[in-house]
């Protein structure tokens, strides 16, 4: 089934994992990705890796999982390291195995290089390659996804100018956004409510971290820019050198920030596991999740 279709029955819940980087910690991922199970994710997204090094893998996990879960899945697509020819063979790559979501980015330059470039034949920012995959998608009907940035992507000089481009890869043909991580609900609503000004109607479905590691959250939040509330960068100096009090003290911030999405009627949520289903479950297992019942993670607790 399409996101878009599923966004439209009502509240989605999904996750976000990644091609692992040696290859034995595969079946690992898959474990994970069977261990969501337990809470029916609607889908489950899988990334690109940095500068497009994994994009083989990443056509490979996306089709397993539609082949061998319930749930749908989405599979990245950047426009980093690849023509537009070699991204037409991918694109035929994930028709032929039954993938129909595909969440389309510009993506991010490789580790070795410290900005953006193009490659030859290929597209410069992520609105060309929604368009390109809308005029070349060749098995029937598609669904692209995007990314939106509440605290503005860190290239944009602006965040007036970020939602002016979010607009155009709404405008060439993106049916739904997903936000970059974010701890502070109200950057969320402003994000929200200046895209709607802009003209943006897509469902904007909010991207949630769980902090879990001091020294994880320190290099993500730098890559990203995402700004750490007072409160939360209080607790995490202090618990800094307490992995158990960190984790702890990680997954009741989360469970209070979805909370307070959830009341304020978001169409989903979308959760950035690290591979990780612990990471995640016991924030859903605390959570009354809307038109959804979770006893059998709380049946699987009571038996271990």
């Amino acid at each position: 089934m399409q996101i878009k279709n599923i966004l439209k029955r009502g509240f989605s819940l999904s996750f976000e994992v990644f091609p692992p980087v040696r290859e034995g910690n595969l079946e690992s991922l898959f474990t994970t990705i069977a261990e969501l199970q337990i809470v029916s994710p609607d889908f489950i997204s899988v990334t690109y890796g940095s500068g497009g090094g994994s994009k083989d893998k990443t056509v490979a996990i996306a089709a397993r999982i539609k082949s061998e879960f319930p749930c749908e899945a989405l599979a990245h697509l950047t426009c980093v390291g690849a023509s537009a020819l070699e991204i037409k063979a991918i694109l035929t790559q994930l028709s032929g195995e039954g993938v129909e979501n595909i969440l389309a980015l510009r993506g991010d330059p490789p580790k070795d290089e410290k900005f953006f470039r193009p490659s030859p034949g290929g597209f410069s920012f992520a609105s060309e390659l929604i368009h390109f995959i809308r005029e070349n998608w060749e098995g029937g009907e598609i669904c692209i996804g995007t990314a939106g940035y509440p605290e503005k992507h860190p290239e944009a000089p602006s965040l007036a100018v970020d939602i002016e481009n979010l607009r155009n890869k709404v405008a060439a043909g993106a049916d739904f956004i997903t936000t970059q991580l974010f701890f502070d609900n109200d950057v969320y609503f402003r994000f929200v409510e200046a895209s709607r000004r802009k003209g943006i109607t897509v469902p904007i479905i909010p991207g949630i971290f769980p902090v879990l590691n001091y020294a994880q959250i320190t290099k993500i939040v730098s890559l990203c820019h995402a700004k750490i509330p007072l409160e939360l960068g209080e607790k995490l100096n202090r618990f800094r050198d307490y992995p158990a009090e960190t984790e702890k003290y990680g997954i009741e911030f989360a469970i209070k920030q979805t909370e307070g999405l959830i009341t304020a009627g978001v169409p989903g949520l979308h959760f950035y596991t690290m591979n990780k289903s612990s990471a995640v479950l016991p924030i859903i297992e605390a959570l009354d999740f809307p038109n959804r019942s979770y006893e059998a993670i709380r049946t699987a607790k009571d038996k271990r």
